[in-house]
């Protein structure tokens, strides 16, 4: 026999709790994190957001303008560029091999074709990013350690 929707004797899929999801943002805002996970009684929350560049703090408006890094005035569309990497998947771009280890690649290293660039974690599998082309890189559009989506730029190899 099957069972109803509605019917009481079937499982309740539990409701999100918006109260939580709401605190860790919170959280994420005060510490400066770009993702926090929490779980509790099997139930698992994750909240992340794209690491943005925030105005320098008011504490540090009066250093002298050589030594702040200089702000964009918005996200610049890089898809139109030839040496583009984008990341082939949902996941996590790590610079090196490890933690701790040094980065494949920093801004001004030469690359030959199928070098790795860095690496994308997506369900537990490591997967190496190769350089489209041979050249020299750039721009590093990501952190260690940040969550990326499918067709974010990474990298621009010239």
């Amino acid at each position: 026999m099957a069972r109803k929707p509605g019917n009481p004797s079937m499982p309740k899929t539990p409701a999100i709790d918006h109260d939580v999801i709401r605190d860790l943002a919170k959280l994420l805002d005060e510490t400066g994190l770009t993702e926090i996970e929490f779980e509790r009684n099997g139930e698992r929350v994750r909240v992340a957001r794209r690491a943005k560049r925030a105005a320098a703090p008011a504490a540090t408006m009066s250093a002298p303008s050589a030594m702040l890094p200089a702000e964009d005035a918005g996200p610049v569309d890089h898809t139109g560029n030839p040496g583009l990497v984008t990341s082939p998947m949902v996941g996590t771009a790590y610079l090196g091999a490890e933690p701790g280890a040094r980065a494949y690649v920093e801004i001004g290293s030469r690359v030959r074709a199928g070098e790795t660039l860095l690496i994308v974690e997506a369900m537990k599998t490591m997967n190496q990013i190769p350089a489209p082309r041979a050249g020299t890189v750039t721009q590093i559009l990501i952190e260690d350690g940040q969550p990326v989506e499918f067709g974010e730029p990474l990298m621009i190899v010239e």
